[in-house]
């Protein structure tokens, strides 16, 4: 039976002895146990002291991949034993996401070295492609491949842009609004869509031109942080500022909001997962949360201690991963058989 694990013990290979990373490194803390009374289908792992987990993604043969923004590094955790070995990215990296490209391979943005990173998953070598000189210190955010196996990326700086691996060709245009370029998603349709925290709005691309169009949420200020698309081709959005969970249809141009509980709910990241329900954090209450559209329910997950902070979610089939940066761990929901 699935049990929670009062914190994994990690059987960490070839970690590196200090930080390699653009950030200041972090003195170590005592990390609370887990807390015990998590749902059965729930276990959480330990990561190494200091890697602030921010981004997860599934690896090959049921590895979870996450990036170690405080350590500059790729983890690769093991969840069948709890063990955990990193790839370093190099002198001043600083990791923000990470995705499965189509290739298998771990496709990194990061903001440390201000280029998109992908490291092999057999050989764990890493490739770097940085952005042109005219955008630098770009605090690259989020990214995902096109159905032509082009990569999308994000900026906060207020860019977002293409690269082409094949012929490593690189294209960055601004957000016609400024700063906040966040998350970013692929529709069914094929259409890329991104959100701006800081321009509070949702962008859909051009790909032929890269010309992104404006879509305004009817909240205003409202802080779009993640995006993430249904099968339906519905989008969902998390609102930071607004505090709710919002979906757009593209084919209608309708939105509407819910609210999880809470006094003054914090929205960070969205995920729809392969039952389309969707996955939500929420940062005022320290908890994640699922939401059924169908029945409009939500389940709450707690986070495994105070402050989890968990900042994207992802998963594969029948699993969901939950990157808590607050206290260097990594939560595992279950949602198979």
């Amino acid at each position: 039976m699935f049990r929670p694990a009062a914190g994994v013990v990690c059987a960490l290979a070839g970690l590196i002895a200090a930080p390699a990373c653009g950030q200041p490194a972090e003195p170590p803390r005592a990390r609370p146990p887990a807390r015990a009374d998590l749902p059965a289908n729930v276990r959480v792992y330990d990561v190494p002291p200091g890697s602030r987990p921010h981004d997860v993604a599934p690896g090959p043969n049921g590895l979870i991949w996450y990036t170690g923004q405080r350590r500059g590094t790729l983890g690769i955790l093991d969840p069948q034993t709890g063990a955990v070995r990193e790839v370093s990215l190099g002198q001043g990296s600083a990791p923000h996401g990470v995705i499965q490209g189509p290739d298998g391979a771990a496709w990194i943005t990061d903001g440390g070295l201000n280029a998109i990173v992908r490291v092999d998953p057999a050989t764990e070598a890493v490739r770097i492609w940085r952005l042109p000189a005219e955008f630098p210190d770009s605090n690259l955010n989020t990214a995902v491949f096109d159905r032509e196996g082009l990569i999308w990326f994000t900026g906060q700086t207020g860019i977002y842009g293409r690269l082409d691996p094949r012929s490593g060709e690189m294209r960055v245009w601004r957000d016609p609004e400024g700063r906040g370029p966040y998350g970013i998603a692929a529709a069914p349709s094929g259409d890329i869509y991104y959100v701006s925290l800081a321009g509070s709005h949702l962008a859909r691309i051009d790909r032929e031109t890269g010309a992104a169009t404006i879509i305004e949420p009817p909240t205003p200020d409202q802080g779009a942080r993640r995006v993430w698309a249904d099968r339906s081709g519905n989008l969902w959005v998390s609102e930071w500022n607004g505090g709710q969970l919002s979906r757009y249809t593209p084919a209608t141009g309708q939105w509407r909001s819910w609210r999880p509980q809470g006094e003054r709910p914090r929205v960070y990241a969205v995920y729809v997962d392969d039952r389309d329900i969707i996955w939500a954090t929420e940062w005022g209450g320290n908890a994640t949360f699922s939401f059924d559209p169908a029945g409009e329910r939500w389940t709450r997950y707690p986070g495994s201690g105070d402050n989890a902070q968990v900042r994207q979610i992802l998963g594969r089939p029948g699993w969901v991963y939950l990157p808590e940066s607050g206290l260097d761990r990594v939560m595992v929901v279950r949602t198979g058989p």
